[in-house]
């Protein structure tokens, strides 16, 4: 778990490491604010962290 600040209103928001396959190319964290803003946050390889924070996807290539 990480904790930011919404960009939307200002109020802290936790975020939690998602659920994904054994591929260590991204840690992908997801969190959603009490005024509904989706926030995302990743670590990893710089294609996959910048799709996951754009929209969420996953994508994954070998």
């Amino acid at each position: 778990m990480l904790n930011f600040k919404c960009k939307q209103c200002g109020k802290p928001v936790k975020v939690f490491l998602q659920a994904v396959s054994a591929c260590s190319h991204i840690q992908p964290y997801q969190g959603i604010c009490d005024c509904g803003e989706v926030l995302r946050h990743a670590t990893g390889q710089k294609e996959m962290v910048q799709a996951f924070i754009a929209d969420g996807t996953l994508i994954h290539h070998h």
